[in-house]
């Protein structure tokens, strides 16, 4: 696939997602972290099959290709394991035992 079509494709996501998330009011941003999550796993996956694909196609950038891969892991790594953090720490203010004993 021509790189310019997935760049263009990043961007476009990008300015997307911004935009619906701005337009999300504050009170729903953590219920809605957590339901994301389940997302964010599915671009985990799909980083790996990205750098998967530049393994096998070896061409001239492979090295190029798997760092970007490795990074994008990485950071879909850290966005599952952050909002699963912030949505334990969530679930743990409507604990009833931890808050009585207080």
């Amino acid at each position: 696939m021509n790189p310019i079509y997935l760049i263009l494709i990043f961007v476009v996501a990008t300015l997307v997602g911004y935009f619906i998330i701005k337009n999300v009011p504050s009170l729903l941003h953590t219920p809605l972290m957590s339901g994301m999550n389940a997302l964010s796993g599915v671009t985990i996956l799909g980083a790996i099959a990205a750098v998967g694909i530049a393994v096998i196609s070896k061409g001239q950038d492979t090295l190029m290709a798997n760092i970007i891969g490795g990074i994008a892991v990485i950071a879909a790594t850290i966005n599952v394991v952050g909002g699963f953090g912030v949505t334990h720490r969530m679930l743990k203010m409507f604990n009833k035992k931890k808050r009585e004993t207080k």
